[in-house]
């Protein structure tokens, strides 16, 4: 056991899950807030000594700080005692002064919990600028924890209506549907003795609104464990409605927008990721295009986004701390989907400057620059005509690493509004595996 636990915004003890009960900080044994920014761990914890869920506490009372956590740069929780307090450690290892609670960063190694400091790795884009409350909003973030215990509730702040997919132990559980506002979920319950790893990730995109992360609470017997480590590999996807799971989960291609039709997991994105044993970041919105959005709004498209970390806030700064292997361009079937489509020449420039932008961004990473499978006919040829030649462009100012790849799926049985299937949405994945498998020899 790990002596007292923390929470950051953990429901209190006699809350019932979803049940709208106000959610407010408590020191119950069994609770624990965010404790990790992208593997790096930034402990929590509280004791009569001054210890820590990472490193002993001092014995004289005096307060002592061990340095920030530089891993992300934005997020470390402080960890408190009553006679002595500290702060988390750099990216290697932090040494406790006379006081200070001492820790080691990093999010451990592979299998259900790594050797690290207990805590939570998430995954994706995610502001920390309030750390009692870590915020994200883009398809597929989420988090990622390894504890013992008998059972599992989550505490989320949605803005509204937002889906998440559950995974306990690699198993896929019922969907999360939150509600508006702080709630508390029950997840599992009568787990089996031993460790598990649960997984939450956004499975409805940023127009829903925002995510706040209060914590997770494991039941009366428990111990966090340090999280799963994060796959060797990272992919990002900048893309729009198809990158973002739009009513793949439809039916019938007559059904419109829903929560309940979407579903990120299961995109080509995160399918090709999982096979490629990578995380996956994903920076996608529906309606958005490289230059025009779809129809008549030319508000914000996709390049204006993509420098935020919650979408919907243009305060909020991306630092581009998670750093991609790969990142596949899906973009430019909004902008050539209805009769107001841009200029050649305004769309590649406007497609060019994304380019120079992700690369600046990301000096090594390899750039797949694509479009589908929504379009045909005259629209798909024009889209793939200005796409190469951006790349052709881009190419010309002497990089090379970058290929435009024409993704030649059909949407056979389509989703909503004509979106890929589950089933499209994985012949696309299966041919992005390839191609990354070609060009990156994985």
């Amino acid at each position: 056991m790990l002596g007292v636990g923390w929470c950051l915004a953990c429901g209190s003890s006699d809350s019932e899950p979803g049940d709208g009960s106000p959610i407010t900080p408590n020191l119950e044994a069994n609770s624990v807030g965010p404790t990790t920014v992208n593997g790096s761990t930034a402990t929590t914890g509280s004791g009569t000594t001054g210890s820590t869920i990472g490193g002993a506490g001092g014995t004289s009372g005096t307060s002592g700080t061990s340095g920030a956590n530089t891993s992300s740069g934005s997020f470390s929780n402080t960890a408190t005692g009553t006679t002595a307090s500290g702060v988390g450690g750099d990216t290697s290892s932090s040494t406790a002064s006379d006081g200070s609670g001492g820790v080691t960063a990093g999010g451990g190694t592979a299998g259900t919990g790594g050797d690290g400091e207990p805590g939570v790795r998430f995954v994706g884009r995610v502001d920390y600028s309030d750390p009692q409350a870590p915020s994200f909003a883009w398809s597929g973030s989420g988090v990622v924890a390894a504890f013992e215990g008998s059972s599992l509730k989550v505490s989320l702040d949605d803005a509204s209506e937002n889906e998440f997919t559950v995974l306990i132990d690699g198993e896929l559980m019922p969907k999360l549907s939150a509600q508006a506002g702080a709630r508390d979920y029950e997840l599992a319950s009568s787990l089996d003795p031993g460790s598990h790893r649960v997984e939450l990730y956004r499975r409805t995109e940023a127009s829903f609104g925002a995510t706040r992360f209060l914590g997770f609470d494991f039941g009366a017997e428990w111990q966090l464990l340090a999280p799963p480590a994060a796959p060797g590999r990272l992919i990002e996807i900048i893309g729009d409605s198809i990158s973002c799971g739009y009513g793949n989960e439809g039916m019938s291609a007559t059904c419109g927008f829903s929560a309940g039709t979407e579903n990120h997991y299961e995109t080509y994105g995160a399918i090709a990721a999982r096979e490629l044993d990578a995380d996956v970041v994903t920076v996608a919105w529906s309606g958005k295009g490289g230059i025009y959005n779809y129809g008549d709004d030319k508000n914000d498209p996709m390049p204006a986004l993509y420098g935020r970390t919650l979408p919907d806030d243009p305060s909020s700064v991306w630092d581009f701390s998670l750093v991609p292997d790969a990142v596949v361009i899906n973009l430019g079937t909004n902008d050539f989907s209805t009769d107001d489509d841009p200029s050649p020449a305004d769309f590649q420039e406007a497609y060019l400057e994304l380019l120079r932008e992700v690369r600046s961004h990301y000096p090594e990473a390899f750039l797949l620059c694509t479009v589908g499978p929504l379009l045909y006919g005259q629209d798909l040829v024009d889209a793939r005509a200005n796409i190469d030649a951006a790349v052709e462009a881009f190419e010309g100012e002497g990089d090379t690493r970058v290929r435009h790849w024409e993704m030649d799926i059909s949407n056979d049985d389509p989703g909503c509004d004509y979106h890929p299937s589950l089933a499209t949405h994985r012949a696309m994945a299966d041919a992005l595996v390839e191609e990354l498998r070609a060009e990156l020899n994985w």
